[in-house]
């Protein structure tokens, strides 16, 4: 079992507090939006045994054990990681595997550079992902049946939304989406830039179910995307609560802590809320339009108190224990590889003394025996 030295990411949007009250140490007055558990090459965790990516490199079997490599190759699966958003991120979505593959390929046979800005497909994985929230979490995900959107639009009281309003009233509702999110991120930034700016004012004004909306355009003044986010669901998680965000799901997230769990895949397409590349027509091709809702998970507790976040996808698998003080020790070892992170409490894991952010990683077969009083989450695979 391999303590985790873990980097943390100071992307722009990240809470200046959130991860560092976690921690328990000062905050520095920088951003800190992710801490990255695992083998990714931009960011991998650290062990006195060298980087996991190293570690793993060395011997995958033994590592990762020898159903997942046969399953998913020499390599770790997902990316685990604790996010903090201060601030929104871009609106998104990823694609499923088989448009990664064909982007992946259709890129490198153009010769675009991986580091370039215009780049889609960093690779040929798909990236379906869980978020669960460790306090209070804001987020978008998926689109809001079109009718209820059109009321919310017209409750603006907005002129120019009016072509929109009624496009979503069409059937069917796919195509119905489809057209609105077109016309919105085809349009001349120039001549929708009064439209943004008059949303965000009635945004502000009306409050209540406005008021998620008026504060992304409050941190991207003038930006379309804030037209295409009113196209989606609003959720607030409690703590313990998760969304699982699957290929062609338009997303953000707004604000909070929580820990994520991924593919190991760095493909995202963006729909706006961001100064960076928007492929309009990959875009296209990549969404799903259609309406649905958020789908909030909450775990599943089994006899052994192990709490399961259920998702339709393998390569992930997000589960917790929350021990209570003076309980019984539980028994972890697994046929697969797992990282281990505590979130709340004091924790052992092994030899481990684990406190609020610290993590370790077990690798196939090894024991795992857990015990104190505290918050525990495990993420491994499914074979």
């Amino acid at each position: 079992m391999d303590r985790l030295d873990n980097t943390i990411r100071p992307y722009a949007w990240g809470s200046t507090t959130a991860i560092p009250r976690l921690l328990g140490v000062e905050p520095d007055g920088r951003p800190q939006a992710e801490m990255w558990m695992g083998a990714h090459p931009g960011a991998p965790s650290r062990t006195a045994r060298g980087t996991l990516t190293e570690v793993i490199a060395a011997d995958p079997e033994r590592e990762l054990g020898a159903a997942a490599v046969a399953r998913f190759g020499p390599a770790l699966p997902f990316l685990f990681k604790i996010l903090a958003a201060g601030a929104p991120l871009s609106l998104q979505v990823h694609p499923d595997r088989d448009q990664a593959r064909q982007g992946h390929a259709d890129e490198e046979a153009r010769g675009i550079p991986v580091d370039a800005p215009h780049r889609n497909y960093k690779d040929a994985n798909h990236k379906p992902e869980l978020i669960c929230a460790l306090t209070e979490f804001d987020g978008l995900c998926g689109f809001r049946e079109p009718t209820h959107t059109a009321d919310l639009l017209d409750g603006l009281g907005i002129d120019s939304l009016k072509p929109y309003v009624d496009l979503l009233h069409a059937h069917p509702e796919d195509a119905a989406l489809r057209e609105v999110l077109t016309a919105i991120l085809a349009a001349d930034r120039t001549d929708i830039a009064h439209t943004v700016t008059e949303t965000a004012a009635a945004c502000d004004r009306l409050g209540g179910d406005y008021t998620p909306y008026a504060t992304l355009a409050h941190h991207h003044p003038g930006d379309p995307g804030v037209l295409a986010a009113l196209l989606l669901n609003h959720v607030r998680l409690q703590p313990g609560e998760a969304l699982f965000l699957g290929a062609g799901v338009p997303h953000a997230y707004l604000s909070g802590l929580g820990v994520e769990i991924m593919a190991n895949s760095d493909n995202v397409l963006r729909c706006g809320l961001t100064p960076k590349h928007i492929d309009v027509p990959e875009l296209l091709r990549v969404v799903r339009f259609e309406a649905a809702d958020p789908g909030v998970l909450r775990p599943e507790a089994s006899p052994d108190g192990e709490e399961v976040y259920e998702t339709p996808t393998d390569e992930f698998r997000l589960s917790r224990y929350v021990l209570p003080a003076g309980g019984a020790a539980h028994d972890l070892t697994r046929t697969t590889a797992q990282i281990l992170l505590c979130t709340e409490g004091t924790v052992r894991a092994g030899e481990h003394r684990l406190t609020p952010g610290q993590s370790v990683f077990v690798p196939a077969g090894e024991p795992a025996e857990v015990s104190g009083s505290g918050t525990l989450f495990r993420a491994t695979v499914i074979v």
